[in-house]
């Protein structure tokens, strides 16, 4: 899998240097994302801008910004599980899953 070319800002954000494709899925150049949004208190556990689960989070973040979050929550799953099968990425599917079902609405 290819990883996003990105640039950090000073906000603890990145930008997207140049449109990125995952899974049939084009994000434009210059969208920004902050990340995954992971309670500080597990973030020994998951880190929020751990390297390789990045393919996945982008196309969560965007999907989400364009309100398309069933399709999001999709994808996160399915690109992160293609990246590793371990504790830490069923752990932030699940988080997904129960973010979805109970805190957006």
């Amino acid at each position: 899998m290819e990883y996003p070319k990105l640039q950090p800002t000073n906000d603890n954000r990145f930008i997207l240097l140049e449109d990125y494709a995952v899974k049939s899925v084009v994000i434009p150049k210059g969208y920004q994302t902050n990340g995954a949004d992971v309670p500080r208190l597990f973030w020994i556990f998951i880190p929020p801008f751990k390297p390789k689960f990045l393919p996945a989070v982008i196309a969560h973040d965007y999907y989400c910004s364009i309100k398309e979050y069933s399709k999001a929550d999709k994808l996160f799953k399915d690109i992160l599980l293609e990246i590793e099968k371990s504790f830490i990425t069923k752990a932030m599917v699940q988080s997904v899953k129960f973010y979805t079902k109970y805190l957006r609405g």
